[in-house]
């Protein structure tokens, strides 16, 4: 093979604009998890089935009400604060942002 050939400096700095254009990356795209569709108005299956199953919960929170019952944060909270005056649940925690009750029969 013949020797290579020197380019001239303007040669080499015309060359490197010419071969540089390239485009930016695409960052790749992560899965969207779909929105949950919960129930906002509370119908007679709906309440029968909460009054019915969350006292047979030993663990019992708006999140736990939210995700099993597929009802929404309000729907959730005004239904623990009805399972609690009528005695079938009792609190463990109490704060402002997360409440943590017990099936009433679980703790003495």
């Amino acid at each position: 093979m013949p020797p290579k050939v020197q380019q001239s400096k303007a040669a080499k700095a015309a060359a490197a604009m010419a071969g540089g254009k390239k485009s930016k990356k695409k960052w790749s795209k992560k899965s969207v998890k779909d929105k949950a569709q919960h129930v906002v108005v509370l119908d007679q299956e709906k309440y029968d089935r909460i009054m019915k199953e969350v006292p047979n919960y030993r663990y019992i929170s708006v999140s736990v009400l939210v995700d099993r019952l597929k009802i929404g944060g309000s729907i959730a909270r005004v239904a623990i604060k009805q399972l609690e005056n009528e005695g079938v649940i009792k609190p463990i925690s109490r704060h402002s942002t997360q409440l943590i009750y017990a099936r009433a029969a679980g703790i003495d």
